[in-house]
C-alpha cells in the first residue's frame, strides 16, 4: 500500500496524504482524520529510511534559520545554572547535544516580573519553538503549566509533579551498586545516612534499594536509616554508636559535603580505618570520597535527544504515556574506603 494509493482512494493529492500523516497543520484536521483512518484500515506503514530521507531534503529547501528550543525552569533566578555547578553540567551537556543535532538553545525565565504563561506562550509561538527543555523546580510538588499543552516538553530530575517526558539518575540501581561495591571490599554493616530532602527528590529509591539489598544479599534486619534535614554531630554520633556499621552510605546535596567532612572529624573516627565511608551525590571532585557521582553530561545530552525524538513523532503536550530515560552514576575512587580482610 503506498500514500500514491491512498490518496487515489480519499480523492486528495499524494502532497496532501503525506501532509496529513506527518499532522500538517497546514491540512484541516476533518482531512486528517479521513487520511488515517484510511490509512489504518488499508494497513498502511510508512517506510523509516524514505521518512529519513525526505526530512533531509525538507531541511535542505528550508529558510536557514537555526532551529531552536527553549529552556524554562520554575526556579527564582533567570539561569539557575549559572549558579549551580551541577545544573551547569546538565547545560553544558544539552548546548553540546543541540549544537550537534542543530539546534541552539534560548532560555526563558517562567517567573520573570511581568511575565505570565499567557504570555510566554505567546513568545515561544512568535519564535517558531516547539521543544521545551525544563531543568525542573526546587519545589518536588510542582505542576507543569496547562498552557504549555502543546509543546514537546521534556524535564530531568523527578520534580514536577505533571507527568512528563524525563531523564533522571537511576537512583536504585545507584544505591545497588554502591553497596555491591563496599561489599566487595569486606564491608558487612553498610548504614545508610541519607538527607530528608534527597530521599523526597528521590521517590525513596535510595531507601527502597537499601532495604532490598539487605534482603537479597545479607539476609537480616537492615541497620536503621538516619535521615536529617541538615547535618549535626549529635544524632550522627549517636547513630554511629547504637549501630556500629563498618561503613557508612551518605547521600546528599554536594554543598553539604564539607559540613559532613567537619561532622566526621568531630565525632573522633578516622576514615577509612575506624568506619569507611562512599557517598552518593550530584558531584564529588576535588574531594577525597569515594563514591558514585552523577553523569550531568548524559542527562542533558539524553534530554535533548528525548526531546527531538518527541518532537519527530508530533508527541506533543502532556504525555498519557510518559518516557523515562534513566542515567546511571559512575563510580569515583577516592580516600575513604579501603579492603577488609576477613
Amino acid at each position: 500500500m503506498s500514500v500514491r494509493e491512498i490518496a487515489r482512494l480519499a480523492k486528495v493529492s499524494p502532497s496532501t496524504v503525506s501532509l496529513a500523516l506527518r499532522d500538517s497543520p497546514k491540512i484541516p484536521d476533518t482531512t486528517k482524520r479521513k487520511v488515517r483512518e484510511l490509512a489504518k484500515r488499508l494497513g498502511y506503514r510508512p517506510n523509516a529510511r524514505v521518512n529519513e530521507l525526505m526530512s533531509c531534503v525538507r531541511t535542505s529547501r528550508a529558510p536557514q534559520n537555526q532551529a531552536c528550543f527553549g529552556v524554562v525552569s520554575f526556579y527564582d533566578t533567570p539561569k539557575p545554572w549559572e549558579s549551580s555547578h551541577h545544573l551547569a553540567r546538565i547545560y553544558r551537556g544539552m548546548l553540546a547535544r543541540a549544537e550537534v543535532l542543530g539546534y541552539r538553545l534560548e532560555p526563558l525565565w517562567l517567573r520573570a516580573p511581568g511575565m505570565t504563561y499567557r504570555r510566554c506562550r505567546s513568545i515561544l509561538d512568535a519564535r517558531g519553538i516547539e521543544g521545551l527543555l525544563c531543568f525542573g523546580s526546587p519545589d518536588i510538588d510542582d505542576e507543569f503549566p496547562p498552557e504549555f499543552d502543546h509543546y514537546a516538553i521534556v524535564t530531568q530530575g523527578l520534580s514536577i509533579k505533571t507527568p512528563l517526558h524525563r531523564v533522571v539518575s537511576h537512583v536504585y540501581k545507584d544505591m545497588w551498586r554502591a553497596l555491591e561495591q563496599v561489599y566487595q571490599l569486606g564491608y558487612r554493616r553498610p548504614g545508610l545516612v541519607i538527607g530528608r530532602y534527597e530521599d523526597i527528590r528521590s521517590a525513596h529509591g535510595y531507601l527502597s534499594a537499601y532495604l532490598g539489598w539487605w534482603q537479597v544479599t545479607l539476609g537480616t534486619t537492615p541497620l536503621p536509616v538516619l535521615q536529617l534535614d541538615k547535618v549535626e554531630l549529635k544524632p550522627v554520633r549517636e547513630w554511629l554508636a547504637y549501630n556500629a556499621p563498618d561503613v557508612m552510605i551518605f547521600v546528599h546535596h554536594y554543598n553539604v559535603l564539607p559540613e559532613f567532612t567537619a561532622c566526621m572529624r568531630e565525632s573522633g573516627l578516622h576514615i577509612p580505618e575506624d568506619i569507611g565511608v562512599a557517598v552518593i551525590s550530584q558531584i564529588l571532585d576535588r574531594t577525597d570520597y569515594s563514591g558514585l557521582e552523577e553523569n550531568q553530561q548524559l542527562i542533558g545530552a539524553w534530554a535533548v535527544e528525548l526531546l527531538v525524538s518527541r518532537i519527530m513523532n508530533r508527541d506533543l503536550g502532556i504525555p498519557t504515556n510518559p518516557r523515562i530515560e534513566m542515567v546511571e552514576r559512575h563510580w569515583v575512587d577516592g580516600k575513604t574506603l579501603r579492603k577488609i580482610s576477613r
